[in-house]
């Protein structure tokens, strides 16, 4: 299938496919006119690396991934490997928002102190 029907069936843009092969996620063929051609199994990878990465992990964190992306990589609890990887980003991403909050507090916490509590930050 071409690029255009690979987005098509996973929701994935074609720029994000490309992406995805140059990561080295998905590969494809090349036809006589120089289009990509993607075995229609990509579908499957596809589907996968997007729940991967909607779930918070980066495309460096799926590729630890790889021998499972052809199946259901929802159907059993990540071990090895694949559950450090998930554990490392929990705690990247949990570290991310606690430094969000720490500013969004030190900004409600001037807005306060500069109005003198007439304005109140939209929760």
């Amino acid at each position: 299938m071409r690029i255009g029907e690979l987005a098509e069936a996973t929701g994935a843009s074609p720029r994000a496919l490309r992406h995805y092969e140059q990561a080295g996620l998905i590969a494809s063929e090349r036809a006589a006119n120089g289009y990509r051609l993607y075995d229609a199994r990509t579908v499957v990878r596809v589907r996968n690396i997007r729940h991967l990465v909607a779930a918070g992990l980066t495309l460096d964190d799926v590729r630890v991934f790889l021998p499972c992306l052809d199946g259901d990589v929802t159907a059993s609890p990540p071990a090895g490997r694949t559950l450090e990887v998930a554990l490392r980003r929990l705690r990247v991403l949990d570290e991310r928002i606690a430094a969000q909050v720490a500013v969004r507090d030190r900004l409600a916490a001037a807005l306060d102190e500069a109005t003198g509590g007439r304005v109140r930050p939209v929760a």
